[in-house]
Order: structure tokens, then C-alpha cells, then sequence
């Protein structure tokens, strides 16, 4: 299996299991390194003195961080339901014809109230 299809596929089954514990810690792991490489190679650059800096941390943290959000997230280990409406697969598969039966299908006119005041 790929390494990354494995990282990012939601896994089905619910609740904490070895292998999502197991996903989120490979995830902060390949985070940290990631971090603590960019941080070493902007220690090399002209950035230094301001990367030592408490604001300079926390903007380096923040670039860092807001695009990995996602990978470090959970959510994406719990199935999402599916969204309401059609089902994907129906309408590729309807002809032309059938569509627009389905389109016309609710539009039709309600009736006007009784004129001459109802039953008799």
C-alpha cells in the first residue's frame, strides 16, 4: 500500500483504533521533521536574528502550522456522511429524456380554489 494513501485515507472503522493512533503519530512525526529542517536551513540564512526573536517564531510557527492543519487534524479519520440529494451516480446515467421527465416530474400546477364556494 502507498505510504501516503495510508497517512490520508479515512479509516472506517469508529473510535481510537492502533492503526488511526498509528496514522496521527506518523503525521506529527513527518511534521516535526519537516519543522525542524525548515527551521535549520533559515538558521543558515540572514533570517537568523529575527527568527530568534519571540515574533519571529510565531510567524515562522504560523506559516508552518496553518497549511499542515489539515494533515495534523483528525477529522479525516472518521467516515463523513454522504451529502444530501441525488446520488452521484444517477444522474450520469439517465438519457436525456429521462432527465427532463424527472425535471418536469414536480412542476406541475396546483390547482385554483373552487370558484363557486366549494362542494355541494
Amino acid at each position: 500500500m502507498n505510504p501516503w494513501h495510508w497517512l490520508t485515507r479515512p479509516d472506517p472503522t469508529p473510535g481510537f483504533t492502533t492503526g488511526k493512533l498509528l496514522k496521527l503519530l506518523a503525521r506529527i512525526l513527518i511534521f516535526a521533521v519537516i519543522a525542524t529542517v525548515l527551521s535549520s536551513l533559515l538558521q543558515m540564512t540572514p533570517l537568523k536574528p529575527y527568527l530568534e526573536t519571540w515574533w519571529g517564531s510565531l510567524i515562522f510557527v504560523l506559516i508552518l502550522y496553518i497549511p499542515a492543519a489539515k494533515l495534523l487534524s483528525m477529522n479525516d479519520m472518521f467516515i463523513r456522511p454522504a451529502p444530501r440529494g441525488a446520488a452521484p451516480g444517477k444522474a450520469q446515467t439517465l438519457s436525456s429524456a429521462e432527465r427532463r421527465k424527472e425535471r418536469h416530474r414536480y412542476a406541475g400546477v396546483k390547482k385554483s380554489a373552487p370558484r363557486q364556494g366549494g362542494r355541494r
